[in-house]
């Protein structure tokens, strides 16, 4: 399946999931949009059409590695790495806790190590500001050898996040922006 048929599967699944409103964020910033990605990265339609579309959207890159901040990011690498496997693909994930843990290992960066010098993209269900994209680039950077080439974002809600990776020298491809569920 080609990238826009995924899309325009995957779309009402997602609208679903966008509420407007008065909100107030997990950063103490207000919205008047809410979106709670969770309801498609833990529904097995919308995983599975995630997981396709991050796959046809990397396509042809040499990605080593797809991974990013817990939680989010947790179910969209699993999905894209367990669909990668059945299509006979070599993809490996990687998870990024919130800080380095205080025992064992004390690695921030939990997973199969990618080769050094690998190409990898970090995923995540909603990005606003992109601070959580910068804390886990920041990690896999301080821990990994690999080259981090994008972002890939379910929902960009075109808040500042796009012009902060750009400045951190990474690219967002958002799978939906905002635009696509304005009323």
């Amino acid at each position: 399946m080609k990238l826009e048929e995924i899309k325009s599967k995957l779309k009402p699944i997602v609208a679903k999931c966008v509420l407007h409103g008065d909100f107030t964020l997990a950063s103490g910033k207000k919205s008047d949009l809410y979106f709670d990605g969770r309801l498609v990265t833990l529904s097995a339609e919308g995983l599975s059409l995630l997981s396709q579309a991050v796959l046809e959207m990397i396509a042809g890159k040499d990605i080593s590695a797809v991974g990013g901040m817990a939680v989010g990011a947790d179910p969209i690498t699993g999905g894209v790495v367990a669909t990668a496997g059945a299509r006979g693909a070599k993809l490996s994930g990687f998870i990024v806790r919130k800080e380095a843990k205080a025992h064992g290992t004390g690695k921030q960066v939990e997973g199969p190590k990618p080769p050094a010098g690998a190409k990898v993209v970090l995923l995540e269900d909603v990005v606003t500001t992109g601070g959580s994209s910068l804390k886990a680039l920041e990690a896999v950077k301080r821990e990994l050898d690999v080259k981090v080439i994008a972002v890939i974002a379910l929902l960009d809600r075109l808040e500042g996040g796009a012009e902060a990776l750009k400045a951190a020298g990474v690219e967002l491809w958002p799978v939906f922006t905002r635009k696509d569920f304005e009323k």
